[in-house]
């Protein structure tokens, strides 16, 4: 899956509502920018498979490629869901070998309290890069690229 056209939304839970065939809910985020919803399906990948809930700070990543609805507020299907904690970020990029973004935007330094697994969970052992990474972070350093020692790392396989 070509995951360089997913771009992350993130908010709080405002509220949850099942869809009419109890296999997808639409949840209504709040971002910086006002009321996002997004429809959580079958389909979207929700890391290590938590519950949402309302109150929670989610980053809802959708692919901009698929044509969407030109209503107000905006809708999206939501392609990943992942909890965030109260000052954490989360990229969803391209690393080469060195670790450093495709795009150059951000610098991975892993520490050995980084937790880095595949998309199932499971711990993953190998070296991460050259791969797509859910990168999970809460500081960068003011250099170019800014560089960041992330909490948690899940890679796409």
């Amino acid at each position: 899956m070509a995951y360089e056209a997913f771009v992350p939304v993130i908010g709080t839970i405002l509220n949850i509502t099942r869809e009419n065939d109890c296999c997808s809910q639409m949840v209504a985020l709040r971002t910086e920018n006002g009321i996002v919803n997004f429809i959580v399906d079958a389909q979207t990948l929700v890391i290590e498979s938590r519950q949402l809930r309302v109150g929670m700070r989610v980053a809802a990543f959708y692919d901009s490629r698929l044509p969407m609805l030109l209503i107000y507020p905006p809708r999206y299907v939501a392609q990943i869901v992942t909890a965030l904690g109260r000052n954490e970020q989360v990229t969803l990029k391209y690393f080469n070998r060195r670790l450093l973004a495709q795009d150059r935007s951000l610098q991975l330094n892993i520490a050995d309290g980084t937790l880095v697994q595949a998309v199932n969970g499971q711990r993953y052992d190998c070296s991460p890069g050259n791969r797509e990474l859910l990168v999970y972070y809460s500081a960068t350093t003011r250099s170019i690229p800014p560089q960041t020692t992330p909490s948690r790392i899940v890679v796409f396989c």
